[in-house]
């Protein structure tokens, strides 16, 4: 009884490992099977693991008086004194205010930019058209930062094309890009014009797997353009908004560090200090290096729990989300 069953069980599992689902296999099968895959992943783990896992060995520093000469391993333990430092710091508070503001003009602002050029595109007609304006919008995301902000600066600066066209003409200026007060706007608009066009790409693909019937059988109920946006274009790329949404939320706290350094001087760090930046001067420049650590190690647990939030609350209405339940 016991040989019959061994039979029929090698003889059942070259079927399933033929019929792809793997179960039933031996680990010997299953290695054999996935070799290759294996293989052509192991580049690719080997890098992510030594320079995205084994640092992070280094937010030990978090929690002790890392002293570089000394080094990280004989550095004294202090617990969480660093971070007591860091919530009695002013200016760690007013980062942290700047960097929310910031996230919350670019998920109102820039999120939306994106998903409506995408839409603009997908309804232009002509192929030739449509490929043609999709390679200009993609352009200003390989331009240097540096560049960006000299174009802007050429632009809506104190001695840029619209100020001079005023005064020529005896009207008021006012230079934007020394304004405290519209640095965030400023910075927000600097990104959407830097990275709305790139930003199509995923929801190009998306609207361009909705099926064309759904768009014929709303236009023969007699949908117009904006009913059929409502009802199928919207509809049909929501699972990607959620996703992109979740795994933009989950970088919420990080609002681009250099924009933020190359104006940071003509608008003051009041304005402009954000945390990325706040680590670096407080890390890097005044080698406090403790308190930099716990605010980054801080950075990336607020990030962590907004992604776990953002993809809970993406399955409560329905969606897949960044991964399934």
């Amino acid at each position: 009884m016991t040989a019959r069953r061994r039979a029929s069980s090698a003889s059942a599992s070259p079927h399933r490992l033929a019929s792809g689902d793997g179960r039933g296999a031996s680990r010997r099968d299953r290695l054999r099977r996935d070799l290759a895959l294996l293989i052509m992943a192991a580049p690719g783990l080997l890098l992510l693991l030594l320079f995205h896992y084994v640092p992070l060995l280094g937010n030990v520093v978090a929690f002790k008086d890392y002293l570089p000469y000394v080094g990280l391993v004989d550095s004294p333990w202090i617990g969480l004194r660093n971070f007591t430092d860091l919530f009695a710091d002013p200016d760690f508070w007013n980062a942290l205010r700047n960097t929310l503001e910031i996230t919350f003009l670019q998920v109102v602002l820039f999120f939306p930019a994106a998903i409506g050029l995408a839409i603009l595109l997908h309804g232009v007609l002509r192929s030739w058209l449509r490929r043609l304006i999709q390679n200009i919008v993609y352009l200003p995301h390989f331009i240097s930062w540096v560049i960006v902000i000299v174009l802007f600066q050429q632009t809506l600066g104190g001695a840029g094309m619209i100020n001079s066209f005023a005064r020529s003409h005896g009207f008021a200026t006012f230079d934007i890009m020394t304004s405290p007060h519209l640095f965030k706007l400023l910075v927000t608009a600097e990104g959407i014009w830097k990275d709305a066009g790139w930003g199509t790409i995923i929801f190009l693909a998306a609207l361009a797997a909705i099926d064309v019937q759904l768009y014929e059988s709303a236009a023969v109920d007699g949908a117009g353009r904006w009913r059929q946006l409502w009802h199928v274009t919207l509809p049909g790329i929501r699972p990607v908004i959620v996703l992109l949404l979740v795994l933009r939320l989950g970088e919420a706290l990080s609002v681009g560090f250099e924009p933020i350094i190359l104006q940071r001087a003509s608008v003051g760090a009041d304005a402009s200090e954000v945390l990325d930046s706040y680590v670096y001067f407080h890390g890097v420049v005044d080698s406090n290096w403790g308190v930099a650590v716990a605010a980054g190690l801080l950075k990336g647990l607020v990030g962590f729990l907004l992604i776990l939030t953002a993809n809970k609350a993406a399955h409560a209405l329905g969606e897949q989300g960044v991964y399934q339940r």
